[in-house]
């Protein structure tokens, strides 16, 4: 793994998760890091993937990846995004860092805002559904 980033082989991304189901996390971690330093934008996302398949596999993620995901950081249009919900979906709340917990708050709030903003929008088109029913 370590020479085909040497040589700049296609596909880092992919095989970073494979390392995340194969190897200890200990071993994993500086690899994955790594790939989510590669200048493709699609194999920079596929490491973020490993990381979340190492907090689901592990239960815990080191030091260097909470860092990691911490600096792209949390967000719709973040390549973390997915890879911080599964941490605080499977690495126990005690364990995690101060800034996951406040995204974990964040999150929640974030989710229960856009489930109440769709439910809205659904009640909305069904009254112009019915208003325009009434009208014919």
């Amino acid at each position: 793994m370590d020479a085909a980033f040497e040589r700049g082989n296609g596909h880092l991304g992919t095989a970073v998760i494979g390392l995340a189901f194969n190897c200890s996390l200990e071993e994993a971690s500086p690899r994955i890091i790594r790939a989510m330093r590669l200048s493709d934008h699609d194999q920079r996302g596929y490491a973020f993937t490993a990381a979340g398949a190492a907090a689901r596999l592990n239960g815990a993620l080191t030091p260097e990846l909470y860092a990691a995901l911490r600096a792209e950081g949390a967000g719709r249009r973040s390549l973390a995004d997915d890879a911080i919900r599964d941490t605080l979906t499977f690495v126990p709340h005690r364990q995690l860092p101060v800034w996951f917990r406040w995204q974990m708050v964040r999150m929640t709030v974030l989710d229960k805002v856009e489930y109440l903003w769709m439910r809205a929008q659904a009640a909305v088109s069904d009254a112009w559904r019915w208003v325009r029913g009434r009208s014919s």
